[in-house]
């Protein structure tokens, strides 16, 4: 599902997603952890989306972003194919383990240092450097392999 025009929001849904992990009364009973993951945000992105659609959709036809985003892809072709290599990343990134995955965004996306990480996820810093090293050597190779995004 993407999140698309909705970059403010990504920090909220990732804050919902955690939260519900941690009312897991016993994270033990958990068989299948990455799915339970999955599924669980699954939920949270379903039910941003409902809320997203109950709203009036306005365009603001001053909004520098669309402008900005015209000028980059005049090309709708361009467009097209930049977001198909897009989603080709998005699949192989479900490769990575999900604590590595989650170490990348949380430091990418919402740019948390190691230390938040490590207290977010309930590993050390180390630790979560390790996550960190580990999703940013599996994209270099996803680069190095697809000739980049």
């Amino acid at each position: 599902m993407r999140l698309r025009h909705a970059s403010a929001d990504v920090a909220d849904i990732f804050q919902e997603i955690f939260l519900r992990l941690l009312r897991v009364k016993d994270p033990e009973s958990i068989r299948n952890p990455q799915a339970y993951l999955y599924t669980v945000a699954s939920h949270v992105l379903h039910q941003y989306t409902l809320g997203k659609s109950a709203l009036p959709q306005t365009l603001d036809p001053l909004d520098p972003l669309a402008d900005l985003q015209s000028q980059m892809f005049p090309d709708p072709a361009i467009e097209v194919d930049l977001q198909q290599r897009i989603t080709d990343l998005a699949r192989a990134l479900e490769k990575l383990s999900p604590r590595a995955y989650a170490t990348l965004v949380m430091y990418r996306c919402e740019g948390m240092t190691l230390e938040e990480i490590g207290e977010q996820l309930g590993v050390s810093r180390p630790m979560a450097r390790k996550y960190l090293t580990r999703a940013l050597a599996f994209c270099d190779q996803y680069f190095e392999e697809s000739g980049g995004v």
